[in-house]
């Protein structure tokens, strides 16, 4: 029997900003107002891969390795609610031409290496709170918080001990920004 891993390339959001993420995420909604995702869970997804074997984990390895882009700086200025998915995120108003460009290159190669990819349009974000109240008191406009993007990385998802951890396996590094 083939192992498959949980995998899924994102955009990793860097120690001292996950932390600023989270006090201001403690500041601005309350506790009852659903389950946090951990600080070192906090990343802006690309693309979702599912149940991957190791081979094709190589094959998509090998394509995200290819890719030339310059890196590009990420606002995150925004703040939302899905109510359907009972998720609060963190966002950007504006997202930059290359984080739009870097994903669906990422999403495409996943597809035709036969990943299923929702059809639903990318919408970057970060997921701050899980199972939250049906309708949440959004932060006010006006935070902002900027990150250089200069690389990506493929995650494995795991669950031990009743925690699910993201666990980086390789890195990708973006040209320097133009």
């Amino acid at each position: 029997m083939t192992d498959l891993y949980r995998l899924f390339f994102a955009l990793e959001i860097p120690k001292a900003r996950q932390q600023e993420i989270v006090r201001w995420r403690a500041a601005h909604f309350p506790p009852e107002a659903g389950k946090p995702v951990a600080a070192a869970n906090l990343h802006m997804t690309l693309a979702f891969l599912g149940e991957v074997s190791a081979e094709k984990q190589q094959a998509l390895v090998d394509l995200a390795g290819r890719i030339r882009q310059p890196g590009f700086t990420l606002r995150l200025d925004d703040a939302g609610q899905w109510p359907r998915s009972r998720v609060a995120w963190l966002g950007t108003r504006q997202p930059p031409r290359g984080l739009l460009q870097l994903a669906a290159m990422l999403r495409a190669q996943a597809a035709r290496s036969g990943c299923w990819q929702s059809p639903q349009p990318f919408h970057p974000h970060i997921t701050l709170l899980r199972q939250t109240d049906s309708a949440l008191r959004l932060p006010a406009p006006g935070f902002c918080w900027e990150c250089p993007v200069t690389e990506f990385v493929l995650y494995a998802s795991r669950f031990s001990q009743g925690r699910t951890r993201y666990q980086p396996l390789q890195r990708f590094a973006l040209d320097k920004e133009s």
